[in-house]
């Protein structure tokens, strides 16, 4: 009986040095210092970027002991990529060389499946745009698979991918739309969600969405993010993207970019967010919101000078549009305070006059504002930056000049001066048509 049990013992002990002696060559192949020392000569020359004297003991662990070592698929692509830009006459077999270095990875357990497909498309795409629908694929099926897990490479290579084959015809708009709607969704949680590829992501954010925008109009971003934007409003860097996204496709006269304005106006030190926030609101008609929002920067902010006159002259534009003739000509005065002979805001207040003619008096009254709109246009005319825009106001209304007679009828000589009353309480000269 004991000898029996010592038997099987002896059996039992031999079948697991066998084992691992299997395992052990399985891993290391046939010869398993010879691998360890290729590997580690090619390591080295990689480390020199000495590419060239890596390819041979890189060739011999990679046909040998291909189990072995996550390095000999780490290094691979860049000993082959050296090979390529040497000989580009061999490119192709070149490829298919660094494309089955990417399967054995798979094969043998180094990395992620989804991770490595992302490797693979991504170095496709770049170095073969002949194989551009086949790197399209297996960046896909990467993306598919890893989802948020996505790199960011992967996730570059693919909208760049589908770029380019709709340029080639072999994609539509509506692919490239479907592919940011996916991209984008990965890059907001990578963003949101702190990780070392963080910082990656934000950098290739703003290159994904340059490559978008020529593609969509307003109605595609704002149907792309108006759910989102409902999920993510305490997100703020979405939002700001969401923002620079629809200004830099002029795309502001919508109530997402309103909304969007809304809130980093609210949460932003600095007077940014609310002048983009008033003048979008110009922008959609709602002058008395835009009013206020204009006339709250210069109470809270400290702008600088240039900058605040351009916000007294837009407010001043806004009241003109509330109808609030008499406080726009007061805004313009304090801006032309800070820059005087600003033409621009000459050809404001000339507008300004003209907007509100209706509103003094009869026929006669009213005519005589045009006077006063001219003399503005008169000085805007010096400004070179609007000369041709203010020529063109004076031709336009000074035919809404009184004639003679209307003017004796009257009792007003052309030349004389003429004191406008009703909300302007200003003196001009008076002239006639004729």
């Amino acid at each position: 009986m004991i000898n029996s049990l010592y038997v099987k013992l002896v059996i039992t002990n031999v079948l697991i040095l066998l084992s691992i002696t299997i395992s052990a060559q399985s891993k290391y192949g046939k010869d398993e210092q010879t691998c360890k020392e290729n590997v580690s000569v090619f390591r080295e020359y990689c480390k020199q970027k000495n590419f060239e004297d890596a390819l041979n003991p890189w060739r011999w662990a990679y046909n040998n002991c291909p189990a072995s070592y996550a390095t000999i698929y780490k290094n691979g692509p860049k000993i082959i990529k050296a090979q390529i830009k040497k000989y580009p006459n061999n490119k192709i077999e070149y490829v298919d060389t660094l494309m089955m270095i990417f399967d054995q990875r798979i094969k043998y357990g180094f990395g992620k499946e989804g991770y490595i497909l992302g490797l693979k498309g991504y170095e496709l795409f770049f170095i073969d745009k002949n194989r551009a629908e086949e790197a399209y694929q297996i960046l896909k099926t990467s993306l598919n698979m890893d989802k948020n897990s996505s790199s960011v490479q992967a996730v570059y290579a693919y909208m760049k991918a589908t770029i380019y084959l709709q340029k080639k015809g072999k994609k539509s708009k509506e692919d490239v739309l479907s592919a940011y709607s996916l991209v984008s969704e990965i890059v907001d949680y990578n963003i949101k969600n702190q990780s070392k590829t963080t910082k990656n992501f934000i950098k290739y954010s703003e290159k994904i969405e340059d490559m978008f925008t020529p593609y969509a109009n307003c109605d595609d971003i704002i149907s792309l993010y108006n759910d989102r934007f409902q999920s993510s409003q305490s997100d703020i860097d979405f939002l700001k993207r969401i923002e620079k996204i629809l200004s830099d496709k002029d795309c502001i006269k919508n109530n997402l970019y309103l909304d969007v304005l809304n809130i980093l106006q609210e949460i932003d030190d600095s007077s940014y967010y609310a002048i983009k926030l008033a003048n979008a609101l110009f922008s959609n008609g709602d002058f008395l919101k835009s009013s206020n929002v204009f006339n709250k920067i210069l109470e809270e902010y400290d702008l600088d000078e240039n900058l605040k006159a351009r916000i007294l002259l837009n407010y001043a534009n806004s009241l003109r549009m509330e109808k609030k003739y008499s406080e726009a000509i007061s805004q313009s005065i304090k801006a032309l305070q800070i820059k005087p002979d600003w033409g621009e805001a000459y050809l404001l207040q000339g507008n300004v006059y003209v907007s509100g003619s209706k509103s003094c008096g009869n026929d006669f009254e009213q005519t005589t504002v045009y006077w006063l709109a001219v003399d503005c246009f008169v000085k805007a005319k010096s400004d070179d930056d609007v000369k041709d825009l203010a020529v063109k106001s004076i031709n336009t209304y000074s035919k809404y000049f009184p004639n003679k007679e209307t003017c004796f009828f009257n009792g007003i000589q052309s030349g004389e001066k003429y004191n406008i009353g009703c909300w302007i309480n200003r003196t001009t000269i008076a002239r006639t048509i004729d």
